[in-house]
């Protein structure tokens, strides 16, 4: 993320949250659908987005305030 704007990098910490969580619940209920097990998948799906959002929301943030306490 390097030399972005602030407000970039927010916009791209969005998308990654959204995309962390939308992709495994798509590939879930996908999943459900063939394999006739709705919702056990999505649900996992689920948890497995909201923990890789979580995690590399983190490690963005993170990241962030380091470099721009290097600035001060």
């Amino acid at each position: 993320m390097g030399k972005l704007p602030p407000a970039i990098r927010l916009v791209g910490l969005g998308w990654y949250i959204a995309l962390s969580i939308a992709l495994p619940v798509g590939g879930g209920v996908l999943l459900d659908a063939r394999l006739g097990t709705r919702p056990l998948l999505a649900i996992i799906g689920l948890a497995a987005g909201l923990l890789l959002a979580f995690w590399g929301a983190y490690r963005m943030v993170v990241e962030a305030t380091k470099k721009d306490e290097g600035r001060r």
